[in-house]
């Protein structure tokens, strides 16, 4: 394999995946060879823009387990709805594949877990789609807050201010002759057919989707943990927030405030959701601000930081550049080493518990306390019903992968 292009399936078209394609199609190393989508109008345009840009076309698979049934496609791109990224992932590494896979890696706390379980016991690389890893910039800032440039590190914020509108009302309609809906459904309870989640607008239901922290918010979550060097769940969560301007078919917050809290570590992480008319804070509206005995550091999009010391707010060291996270995998693809991951399967795993652990607060109303060894909430049966979701047959993530 190292002397040969890795052959990738891209699994959802219609959304990330668009950027998943031309991601791989841009490294060297690798070559897509097969979309895979449940609704073949999605492929049938996917097809014909790849076939179009890159003159020659793709295959184009309807089910993504006649993909893991290929021999000849090295790794699975997964850019799926939420609900079926962890089980995705475990088929695929059943099956030998390695995977990327999008934020959030896990739709429910018990699902990540499982998929480290298979990542290691298969020998798979699976890298996680949170591209601020990758970036030459925020590698650098985030060895700033190691060093002491702000001093004593103590808590990070997460932000997303974005303009989500409303998606008004829609009722069940008839299934498009195009789309496999119980495909698409997979491992969700199943539910009629309707254009208010099919395509996009899924993000904002409960079944499928988890909201703007486990969508967008991902990237940040997971920022705040690997600036504050954290590696473990924290152990006290609240979370609140809601619906306060449209009554349209939206399940989760538009507004939601999520405090986790680690007290044997003397840090903590805020983390907001703002949906419409906000300012920004000190120029990042989608980021991260650490904050130190000595200053900050905020973290803008995907490849910037800045910082900003003492009382005056002295500017400080700063610095923008990117960095290639497809490449990234497919290095680690080719060197079967993890340790040349940016992006491993853990990271699928504990930022997106740290969202699902704020959702979960916000659905109950109230704090939780949590054991990050169990990864469990202590003395909570409550809350312990979303740690793992009721599987639909035959879309069941395994007890045993």
């Amino acid at each position: 394999m190292a002397n040969s292009k890795i052959r990738v399936a891209v699994l959802g078209v219609n959304g990330r995946g668009k950027d998943h394609i031309a991601g791989f199609a841009g490294v060297p190393e690798a070559e897509v060879v097969c979309l895979c989508d449940p609704d073949n109008r999605v492929s049938a345009k996917a097809g014909a823009a790849f076939e179009t840009r890159y003159g020659r076309r793709p295959d184009l698979v309807q089910d993504l387990r006649r993909v893991f049934d290929r021999k000849d496609i090295d790794a699975v791109s997964i850019a799926t709805p939420n609900h079926w990224h962890a089980l995705a992932t475990i088929w695929a590494c059943q099956a030998g594949k390695d995977v990327y896979v999008e934020k959030p890696g896990a739709h429910s706390i018990w699902e990540g877990r499982k998929m480290i379980e298979a990542a290691h016991k298969y020998k798979r690389i699976v890298q996680h789609g949170v591209q601020l890893r990758s970036s030459e910039a925020l590698q650098e800032g985030v060895e700033h807050l190691r060093k002491g440039t702000i001093g004593n590190v103590y808590m990070s914020r997460g932000l997303v201010f974005r303009w989500r509108p409303s998606i008004g009302k829609k009722q069940p309609s008839q299934v498009p002759p195009e789309l496999d809906y119980n495909l698409w459904q997979g491992p969700a309870q199943e539910r009629p057919y309707s254009e208010r989640w099919v395509h996009y607008n899924w993000h904002w239901h409960w079944d499928w989707g988890n909201g703007d922290v486990g969508n967008q918010g991902i990237h940040e979550t997971d920022m705040c943990m690997w600036g504050l060097g954290v590696d473990t769940l924290p152990t006290k969560v609240t979370s609140m927030g809601g619906k306060f301007l449209f009554d349209d078919d939206k399940e989760t917050p538009e507004v939601q405030t999520s405090l986790y809290h680690y007290p044997d570590q003397k840090k903590m992480i805020q983390f907001e959701v703002r949906h419409w008319c906000t300012n920004d804070e000190q120029g990042a509206s989608v980021g991260n601000i650490f904050y130190g005995s000595e200053g900050y550091l905020v973290v803008y999009n995907y490849n910037k930081y800045a910082i900003f010391m003492g009382q005056k707010r002295e500017p400080g060291p700063t610095r923008t550049a990117g960095g290639d996270h497809y490449a990234n995998f497919i290095k680690a693809v080719q060197s079967r080493k993890t340790s040349d991951q940016h992006g491993p399967v853990e990271t699928a795993h504990l930022s997106s518990a740290l969202a699902h652990m704020g959702n979960i607060s916000y659905r109950l109303g109230r704090q939780l306390t949590f054991d990050p060894k169990s990864e469990t909430f202590t003395g909570d049966s409550e809350a312990n019903q979303f740690i793992k979701r009721n599987y639909r047959k035959p879309f069941v993530v395994p007890e045993k992968v």
